[in-house]
């Protein structure tokens, strides 16, 4: 078991050179369950001699939807793979419809869930499915099968052969696996993905992050998504412990009790914890308070590779000493490199928390692309703030005559399931189109300016990139989310939704009434407050870009209200439809 081709080659490769007692563990009532590497092969094993008896047969789809990341999914992935068949990964927060859809479209003959409430929602939609003919659950639940009973049916090890001889089947270039992509429009696309698309990048990502063998990883990004996917492949070829979050609202108890020394982070979950630290900060008084916010602003000014001189390192090793020491112990003390993907990163969080010690190595991919065109690395000067760093081994990026980011390479996927007219869209001469726009720098490092589908046109015909304003404003602890409007408008706009929690503490201090979140935007103080952010952040850009009036929407913005993709992308589209008489207001229409 010298080489990984395919999937199921990883837990192979660890059991034959790094087996752990603790390969993959889980919280089960209150408890951390680990599962060696050998358990793990066995079970995988066991469900392969499972599903072989339920009459699962090469190139069948499996669907697994999990509300959190566990142990079972990635066992069920590696029993599912081996015998040819591919997995199906679902979006455990999309709608009815989108479920319907896509088991549907998949034509996923049997479905995993992980608890009672994805099951409710296959369910409510079961007799419009065609091609399923079973659920099962990991959770135990009264009225459904427990994926126990497929462990039993394999516990006859019986056809082992069998297995075997569809393993030694399986072809790197083979499908592996169907992501459906949570579209900011339309209907979800199904993502084709080989063993050798996802395996190719797993290895070129290994020489750029420097994990240490025998340590532990925090995992808590949904494993649908190809980002986490890898990365948890990537871990188990490293020999790394993963340890399943119990969910987004218990990572700050989990990463206590773990102590990761790596975890894969998306940057609204960075702003969360920065803003959590700010306002503990800010609850000091006098000279705690003086030496928290020094830590801070010169945490702010950080650059890589000591650029900033000697007297900087100085005072960055007393502010680690005195301040950022707490800030790692928050996060359990053990952390040494945190991954980024997903959207992109402000420079201000990528130098605060490297000057506290946990660097965010930024990367940038797609689905398509399995995910990883370019990542930054700690080591060898292959950091730079504001790029998300070179371009992997194998993969081949040119920027298209409009700008656009084209990638070439092993990870490019094979097309979109069922859909050849998309495929061609955005495959041409083996260059997938990435939709997003930017350049590379004399020393190699990718930089994205925006996403080509939504820069727009203002009717004075001036070109208005909306990520690069909405990333400063978000710097403001009044802003939580904010969209920038105005395409074929005299001029650009933003709809806010405010950072409510925040603001309740703000009117507090300074004894202003605001009432319920519905109130709150429409208070005269709290408008004014904001447009002073407004006005401070306009000033980074050129006077056709600046944002001259906006908003402010009375809800929070979520996955579950249909505002954000289960990546946390804003679906614009959604967004303004919601608030189409706020964006009327502006504009006098």
């Amino acid at each position: 078991m010298q080489n990984v081709t395919r999937l199921f080659d990883f837990p192979y490769y660890q059991l034959n050179k790094l087996p752990l007692e603790k390969s993959l563990v889980t919280k089960y009532n209150g408890k951390w369950v680990a599962t060696s590497t050998q358990e793990y092969v066995d079970k995988a094993n066991a469900i392969s001699r499972g599903l072989l008896h339920l009459g699962v047969q090469p190139n069948d789809k499996i669907a697994i939807i999990s509300m959190t990341n566990r142990t079972e999914w990635n066992i069920m992935d590696i029993g599912v793979l081996q015998i040819g068949a591919q997995t199906v990964p679902i979006y455990p927060t999309i709608s009815e419809e989108d479920y319907e859809y896509v088991l549907n479209h998949s034509e996923a003959k049997y479905c995993f869930v992980s608890c009672g409430e994805v099951l409710e929602k296959v369910l409510a939609i079961s007799t419009k499915l065609k091609n399923l003919e079973d659920i099962f659950s990991f959770d135990q639940l009264d009225n459904c099968k427990n994926w126990g009973e497929v462990l039993e049916k394999g516990a006859d090890n019986s056809n082992q052969e069998e297995v075997e001889k569809l393993k030694d089947r399986v072809k790197p270039e083979d499908l592996a696996t169907l992501i459906y992509t949570s579209g900011t429009t339309g209907r979800p696309k199904g993502v084709m993905l080989s063993h050798d698309n996802i395996v190719s990048n797993v290895l070129s990502s290994e020489t750029r992050v420097p994990f240490e063998t025998g340590g532990s990883a925090l995992s808590f990004l949904p494993v649908c998504h190809i980002f986490e996917r890898m990365i948890l492949y990537l871990y188990q070829y490293c020999g790394i412990e993963i340890h399943f979050a119990e969910g987004l609202d218990k990572i700050s108890d989990n990463v206590k009790e773990v102590k990761p020394n790596v975890m894969t982070v998306v940057p609204r979950l960075l702003e969360k914890v920065y803003d959590a630290i700010i306002a503990k900060g800010a609850l000091l008084t006098g000279v705690k308070k003086k030496l928290f916010f020094w830590a801070v602003d010169l945490g702010l000014k950080y650059e890589p590779y000591g650029k900033n001189g000697w007297w900087y390192e100085q005072q960055l090793a007393l502010a680690r000493k005195l301040i950022f020491s707490k800030w790692q112990e928050g996060l359990g003390g053990n952390l040494t490199v945190m991954v980024s993907g997903s959207a992109a990163l402000q420079p201000r969080l990528a130098r605060v928390f490297a000057a506290a010690g946990m660097p965010v190595m930024e990367g940038y991919g797609l689905t398509e692309t399995s995910p990883v065109i370019a990542v930054n690395d700690e080591r060898n000067k292959g950091w730079k703030i504001g790029t998300v760093g070179r371009i992997i081994d194998g993969v081949e990026v040119k920027i298209a005559q409009d700008g656009e980011i084209l990638c070439k390479g092993p990870n490019v996927m094979l097309g979109y399931y069922k859909d050849p007219e998309k495929t061609a869209e955005v495959l041409t001469d083996g260059y997938f189109h990435t939709g997003d726009i930017g350049e590379v720098d004399a020393d190699g490092f990718l930089r994205i300016t925006d996403r080509k589908k939504e820069i727009f046109k203002t009717s004075g015909g001036k070109y208005v990139a909306p990520q690069l304003l909405e990333n400063r404003f978000k710097q403001s602890r009044f802003i939580e989310q904010i969209m920038v409007v105005g395409e074929g408008e005299k001029m650009p706009a933003a709809l806010i939704q405010p950072n409510f929690e925040f603001l309740h503490e703000w009117a507090k201090r300074h004894k202003v009434t605001v009432g319920e979140n519905s109130d709150i935007v429409h208070n005269d103080k709290v408008i004014a407050r904001i447009q002073e952010e407004v006005d401070l952040a306009n000033e980074d850009f050129a006077k056709w870009e600046k944002v001259k009036q906006f908003r402010l929407t009375p809800d929070v913005w979520s996955v579950d209200s249909g505002h954000l993709t289960p990546t946390m992308k804003l679906r614009r589209k959604i967004v303004k439809e919601k608030y189409l008489d706020l964006y009327n207001d502006i504009y006098g229409h």
